[in-house]
């Protein structure tokens, strides 16, 4: 019975992936060459990347206190989760992918790096917030505080200027009461501004930390991620790190001629050496 508990979540997380690829491939490509319903047409991500995000906006956080978009900006990177909490399905892949990546990821939580949900249904209240909180940090298991989990709703006019800021689409069906939305997530600089986007449900623990490494200046992790910085390349189109060949051949390369050199220089003084003591001269 275990065994067969095993494979039918192996055929749920897969089935999870192929449905979050299949809806980020058609909310992507054009409308019109697919003949896509309204209801879906001109939702997806554009990547906004370097774009500045509107700090001076206000929500509410999970407490109900009022709080100013740009306190959760100050000396770290921070993650950005456009979501809703009474979604049925893919906002719960995209923050149960974005928990699993904080897990494997040896960055703090609250120490390194925030991350802010924000419910782009200008419905949902502050104990929405409070609940959905409550969950995930219940399931946490990574380092770092809840503290640096924040979960905010607000206006519609703000959750739409921080929206269109980000780049990310979305529209609500009156019939279904549902939205029709991509999925994904940002990784901001400490100064607000947009450096990666992840998209899917399931993020790379590597990706996820080159990402924060990166926006964050470098002011956070270790040599070892320089080293991995110089070797991979983030690539907008598909939202991800890439192996770049030849960076990795010009270190190789640079590190070969300075090894042929020094054995050049040290075969050199040898043979001198050997000739001014057959000579009788001193060395």
């Amino acid at each position: 019975m275990p065994q067969n508990n095993h494979v039918a979540h192996s055929l749920l997380r897969a089935a999870s992936r192929l449905i979050s690829t299949l809806i980020f491939c058609v909310l992507a490509a054009p409308a019109q060459q697919y003949g896509l319903p309204a209801m879906v047409r001109g939702v997806g991500i554009d990547q906004n990347l370097n774009a500045q995000l509107p700090l001076e906006l206000t929500f509410k956080d999970e407490t109900s206190q009022t709080v100013r978009l740009g306190q959760y900006f100050r000396q770290k990177p921070v993650i950005l989760a456009l979501v809703y909490y009474e979604c049925p399905m893919l906002c719960n892949m995209v923050l149960n992918g974005l928990t699993h990546s904080m897990e494997k990821s040896t960055l703090s939580l609250g120490k390194d790096y925030e991350v802010v949900t924000v419910s782009f249904n200008p419905r949902e209240t502050w104990q929405l917030a409070a609940a959905k909180k409550a969950n995930y940090i219940e399931k946490y298991k990574g380092s770092g505080s809840p503290e640096g989990w924040h979960f905010l709703t607000g206006q519609e006019d703000n959750i739409k200027k921080l929206a269109d800021a980000a780049g990310f689409h979305y529209k609500y069906d009156p019939i279904t009461k549902q939205f029709a939305h991509a999925s994904g997530i940002m990784v901001i600089t400490p100064d607000g501004r947009i450096a990666r986007y992840f998209y899917g449900i399931e993020y790379n623990p590597r990706d996820f930390r080159l990402g924060l490494v990166e926006a964050s200046q470098r002011k956070i992790g270790s040599p070892v991620d320089v080293i991995m910085l110089f070797c991979y390349h983030y690539d907008p189109m598909t939202g991800k790190y890439g192996f770049v060949i030849m960076n990795v051949i010009r270190t190789l390369g640079s590190a070969t001629v300075l090894g042929l050199g020094a054995l050049l220089f040290i075969l050199i003084r040898r043979d001198r050496h050997r000739t001014d003591a057959a000579m009788g001269r001193p060395a």
